[in-house]
């Protein structure tokens, strides 16, 4: 039986619980520490249940430094922790410790993002001479694909180690009709953690109509730790000239406007915080940075570099390559202390950041625009690889 089981009449918020026949379950060593080497296959234990009884696992792994913890529900990466200059670790990710927390008020943090990620206009576009209309879920529009979006299906999983890579095989079919997408859409998402540390995401799905797919990731980065406070003292650089303006629902306007000599300007590097309050028309429109920056590479067959953040009080580095033409950084404009995260603190705007590889927000409303069309028979694939260092 082929592995594109889970779909939302299966699974999801009103599923059952679904399970694959294989090597028995196991408890993490004591400490939570888990050996290094690629040979050691992912650790499975339950984080928690969804309303309706639904399990939800959460997969434990850990290759070339890094350690990486993952939820069945959303493919969420509840943490991900790497060591800073002097060897200590900590979780750089924002999240919950509870599977309810997800549910009742993640603003999409760890999250896998589909159909479509970002935003589109009223929720509507035409494919083919014919009008769809999606949920709606902010405001007039459709934000990374509507009230039950990718992020809050539970997903199959499936743990591998391949020669030196230890990972995991996710998986979840969206029906036709699901959040007014059409088509029939399987998709499957590989998690590999490297030999080197590297944490690689590999997207691909496969449509029986023509549809559009758009689909990122949703991790809510801080390399000073989880927890720690503001991420306007990262630096950051973005290999990109132009960028794609906003109208105030931040729908792109159409326009890719040049960065030079404006807030949005990071092909040097720059601390975060040094101009988030330029008072530039878009950033009071996004409350700091919520923008599409157009890479100057364009789409490309492999993953090129694209992006450094780096926290000079601890030394880590993320370095983001990707096979996508364009890079969303958000400021976590919208955290507002309400959420308390996995280390017993609340997060606050500007407590972390998301760089979210992409097609354009809004695209099929765009003609200009790289086609996130898909049709039966085509494949679609991409591909994002995370880079640490300290």
């Amino acid at each position: 039986m082929p592995c594109w089981r889970r779909s939302a009449s299966t699974c999801g918020t009103s599923a059952g619980s679904v399970r694959r026949p294989g090597r028995p379950d196991r408890a993490p060593p004591q400490g939570g520490a888990l050996p290094m080497g690629g040979e050691e296959r992912p650790v499975k234990t339950l984080f928690g249940k969804l309303a309706d009884g639904t399990e939800v696992d959460r997969w434990s792994l850990e290759n070339g430094g890094t350690r990486l913890k993952v939820l069945s529900y959303g493919g969420i990466v509840q943490s991900l922790e790497v060591p800073d200059r002097d060897g200590r670790y900590a979780n750089v990710c924002l999240g919950f410790d509870r599977v309810e927390d997800y549910v009742a008020s993640s603003p999409y943090f760890g999250a896998l993002i589909g159909r479509y990620g970002n935003r589109m206009a009223k929720g509507q576009f035409t494919l083919d001479g014919k009008s769809y209309q999606l949920s709606v879920n902010d405001g007039v529009n459709s934000l990374h694909g509507g009230t039950q979006g990718f992020d809050k299906r539970v997903w199959d999983v499936e743990p591998f180690t391949k020669g030196s890579d230890v990972g995991l095989h996710l998986y979840y079919t969206s029906v036709d009709g699901e959040m007014g997408y059409p088509g029939t859409l399987k998709v499957k998402v590989t998690y590999t953690l490297t030999r080197h540390g590297e944490w690689r995401i590999d997207y691909e799905a496969t449509t029986d109509k023509a549809t559009v797919v758009n689909l990122t990731s949703h991790v809510y980065w801080n390399l000073g730790g989880e927890g720690t406070g503001t991420i306007e003292d990262h630096e950051l650089r973005i290999a990109a000239s132009r960028y794609t303006p906003t109208d105030s629902g931040l729908i792109p306007t159409g326009e890719l406007a040049k960065v030079a000599g404006t807030p949005f300007d990071f092909r040097k590097g720059k601390r975060i915080g040094r101009d988030i309050r330029a008072g530039h028309e878009q950033q009071v429109l996004a409350k700091g940075y919520d923008h599409n920056w157009v890479l100057d590479k364009g789409i490309t067959a492999k993953p090129e570099h694209v992006a450094t953040l780096r926290d000079p009080s601890s030394g880590r580095t993320l370095k983001i390559s990707t096979v996508e033409p364009g890079l969303q950084f958000y400021s976590g404009n919208f955290l507002d202390g309400t959420l308390t995260g996995t280390g017993g603190h609340t997060y606050r705007q500007g407590d972390a950041l998301c760089l979210e590889t992409q097609h354009f927000p809004d695209a099929p409303n765009h003609p200009s625009f790289a086609s996130t069309v898909l049709r039966p028979g085509q494949a679609y694939r991409t591909t994002t690889i995370h880079s640490f260092g300290s």
